[in-house]
């Protein structure tokens, strides 16, 4: 989006926290109960006006007014360009194999400290994964509509079968990889040695056994919302390092009712044959320190949840990140093979940022993808204006092994080319995996749905989308409930009236459904994983863009600041 449209939404939303935060009036659509309108005039939603008096700890909306790459910058860094791939043997002709190519200039530029590498117009065909390994480094096109890779091979010719590691005959192809693989270069090599091994790895920041990690700190008792907490000893922290907030659950699963909001449904829960989600906790939350004072530390952004002694709070290492690097201007077409059935992906994936932080992608399509964009244990990532087009995939936009604080805004799921062959699945913009604070914003979907997955995500927005409800949402009975507490949809047209997934005052604990069409159940329909009173809130029901602020994500940067 240029700068003038974007500085004029920012206009638009300081006007409304004013408003807000001063305690203006305005014509407010209050809730109503399931199946009926309260539509009203535009007006500040009086939701907005709550949240606004207390925007860190609101028990239905959270705060994600950092989320995205340098906590939501407008700019991506400009590295200077140190290298063409043209100059490394790269042919812009389609005649030849130009991965190797790229990936010795991209090398390269990461190991003489990073840069840019550029890719002239024109059409290069790829047989191998495109890796980013190295902090720092930008992979650039001359734009979406000038520069194409042609992928040949899938994930599964390239590096070997992916089986789950809960067992079965599933590919986890079908949600992890990229044939653009951002990821840090010890790590990107511990993964793809575990699977040629057929030693299922889990995937997220401290290894493939998840026991890569030093306590560099104990956190005192502090409470979701603070940004400055208290540790027993600060001599191995300082300003400027990346660290995980590790939260271990307890024999009560008091960390996941936490999660969930709390409260008597949550109690009620009966958690421990959930098996796949209890694989998820601890919860790893990355952060960058941006100040130590005795044994005072403040983090980039506030803390997502209560930090009790029965978790054991802490500080700790992680493998190395991949930060600053990221992937501009181009298109990936995969060669269009009829999508695979469900779970048994073959690979054919787009771009996937994994354990890397502050990193993103920009001006960017994938066509005739299994899976298009990945966030794979990624955080603080960014990804604007991207775009999946061509035959049909399972999952557009994947977010799921404890992803946190991303944003994807300006994006497209074109309608498809073709017609989905018998036994596929198509989901949408995906959730899982106890995924918290990421932020779907200003979207067209032709095609999919708001899929969570189950994995008990929690504390997600998505915000001013247009979609075309027709997908479903996947997941495992062990991986627990659809939803944890503080799921916020805002300003959501749907045109074709299915309620499915994108109402979810009935069904997700502690939520908010503001300015969403007037809609009805029917194709999947779910039932509440918690029993009782939900705590949900419904406001502006039949109305989208009439709610005010019209994007919750822009209004609450403007909030913060």
């Amino acid at each position: 989006m240029d700068q003038l449209t974007r500085r004029g939404l920012l206009g638009g939303a300081i006007a409304v926290a004013a408003v807000a935060v001063s305690g203006g009036t305005g014509a407010a659509a209050s809730a109503a109960p399931r199946g009926t309108s309260a539509s009203r005039p535009r007006g500040t939603s009086a939701l907005w006006r709550e949240f606004a008096r207390s925007p860190y700890t609101h028990p239905q909306i959270p705060f994600v007014g950092r989320a995205g790459q340098r906590a939501g910058a407008d700019r991506f860094p400009r590295h200077r360009v140190v290298a063409d791939v043209r100059d490394h043997g790269a042919k812009n002709d389609g005649s030849a194999d130009a991965a190797p190519a790229i990936n010795r200039a991209v090398a390269a530029a990461g190991e003489r400290g990073g840069g840019t590498v550029i890719i002239p117009p024109g059409t290069y065909r790829i047989d191998d994964v495109i890796r980013i390994g190295h902090s720092n480094v930008v992979l650039r096109g001359a734009g979406s509509g000038r520069t194409k890779l042609v992928a040949t091979k899938n994930l599964t010719e390239l590096i070997g079968p992916y089986g789950s590691r809960y067992g079965g005959d599933k590919s986890s192809w079908s949600w992890a990889g990229g044939l653009i693989w951002l990821c840090p270069q010890g790590r990107y090599a511990s993964l793809t040695d575990a699977i040629r091994a057929r030693e299922w790895p889990f995937e997220g920041w401290t290894g493939n056994r998840r026991d890569e990690w030093e306590s560099l700190a104990a956190v005192r008792p502090a409470r979701r919302g603070d940004r400055t907490v208290t540790v027993d000893d600060a001599s191995r922290l300082r300003r400027g390092q990346l660290v995980l907030l590790r939260l271990a659950d307890d024999s009560g699963h008091t960390l996941l009712e936490h999660m969930a909001g709390g409260g008597p449904g949550p109690e009620a829960y009966h958690w421990d044959d959930k098996t796949k989600l209890t694989s998820y906790v601890p919860y790893e939350w990355p952060v960058r320190i941006t100040a130590v004072d005795g044994t005072r530390v403040t983090l980039e952004r506030p803390l997502p949840l209560d930090a009790r002694p029965e978790w054991d709070p802490r500080l700790t290492t992680h493998v190395e990140a991949l930060t600053g690097s990221g992937v501009e201007g181009l298109t990936l077409e995969a060669v269009e093979t009829p999508q695979a059935p469900h779970l048994l992906d073959k690979g054919y994936n787009g771009v996937t940022f994994q354990c890397a932080y502050d990193c993103w992608a920009d001006d960017i399509t994938v066509r005739h993808v299994d899976n298009g964009f990945g966030l794979v244990a990624a955080s603080a990532c960014t990804l604007r204006r991207t775009r999946v087009a061509g035959r049909g995939s399972h999952h557009p936009y994947f977010c799921r092994e404890g992803a946190h604080d991303n944003l994807v805004e300006d994006f497209v799921i074109e309608r498809r080319t073709v017609p989905a062959p018998a036994g596929t699945q198509l989901h949408g913009i995906n959730t899982e995996g106890l995924s918290s604070h990421n932020v779907w914003s200003r979207g067209v979907m032709e095609t999919g749905t708001f899929d969570t997955h189950r994995g008990m995500p929690f504390a997600n927005v998505r915000t001013e989308i247009t979609v075309n409800n027709d997908g479903r949402h996947g997941g495992d009975a062990s991986a627990g409930p659809l939803y944890g507490a503080r799921f916020t949809h805002w300003n959501v047209t749907v045109t074709n009236e299915r309620a499915g997934l994108i109402r979810i005052d009935g069904v997700a604990p502690y939520s908010a459904t503001v300015g969403i069409s007037t809609v009805r159940e029917f194709d999947q329909i779910d039932v509440p994983d918690f029993t009782g009173p939900l705590g949900s809130r419904l406001e502006a029901y039949g109305s989208p863009g009439s709610v005010r602020p019209r994007n919750l994500y822009e209004a609450q940067r403007v909030l913060d600041r």
